[in-house]
């Protein structure tokens, strides 16, 4: 059994919104997913770090939720800032119930355990020059109390494992309150999404301040999920 991290699937099997049109290492992008995700096992896990599908609600997504079930593993799915679909923890899970959605499961508000590690996680948060910086903090503010929520639900593990959408560091930008929560758990390991093309040279990999970070968005990894354990 190994643990699994990827991000940004963009998936769009029920809408016609499919990201081929960006070309480069987009063109067949779900292609390569399917062939990416063999390296899985059935007794293996991975998580989605959210822009899993671009549908508008989970009705509008089922196709796509269809194919994540029939690829190997359990999957655990964090929200992105694209995933328009997702709502209350109750609904989703009642809807993946309701269709047969058997290997795939939420993380917001609690974590997971793989062996004696927890994997924890939430969105995340960078400020968006379109909103006021009073509207920035309220976002912040409430993935604040969601990321805290998950760590809460971890701490009796050994080890913690993060997992966001957003970067908690992008060149300069640095989510100083995400790091600080980190850091007050004995976070050491980072893994974040939502960068794509241009955006990969400002990512963040390897030991700042005592965390290594690592970027999984799919385009980064080669549509392969990225091996954590």
């Amino acid at each position: 059994m190994a643990l699994y991290a990827i991000g940004d699937l963009h998936l769009s099997h029920g809408i016609d919104k499919p990201m081929d049109v960006f070309g480069g290492k987009w063109v067949d992008y779900m292609d390569k997913l399917t062939q990416g995700f063999k390296v899985l096992s059935e007794d293996d896990l991975c998580v989605m770090c959210g822009d899993i599908s671009w549908g508008i609600s989970l009705e509008e997504s089922l196709e796509d939720f269809r194919y994540i079930e029939n690829l190997p593993g359990k999957k655990i799915l964090i929200k992105g800032n694209h995933d328009y679909w997702w709502t209350t923890v109750s609904k989703m899970k009642e809807f993946f119930e309701k269709n047969e959605l058997k290997s795939i499961d939420i993380l917001h508000n609690n974590s997971f355990n793989y062996d004696d590690v927890a994997i924890c996680g939430t969105r995340g948060w960078l400020s968006d020059d379109k909103l006021t910086a009073q509207q920035n903090a309220k976002i912040t503010a409430r993935e604040l109390i969601r990321l805290r929520a998950s760590l809460e639900a971890a701490k009796d593990a050994s080890k913690i494992l993060c997992f966001l959408h957003y970067p908690p560091r992008l060149g300069n930008i640095i989510c100083d309150d995400v790091i600080s929560l980190l850091n007050e758990f004995g976070v050491k390991d980072c893994y974040y999404g939502h960068l794509h093309s241009e955006g990969h040279r400002l990512a963040t990999r390897g030991v700042h301040d005592g965390i290594n970070y690592e970027i999984i968005s799919a385009d980064y990894i080669n549509f392969t999920p990225q091996r954590v354990i």
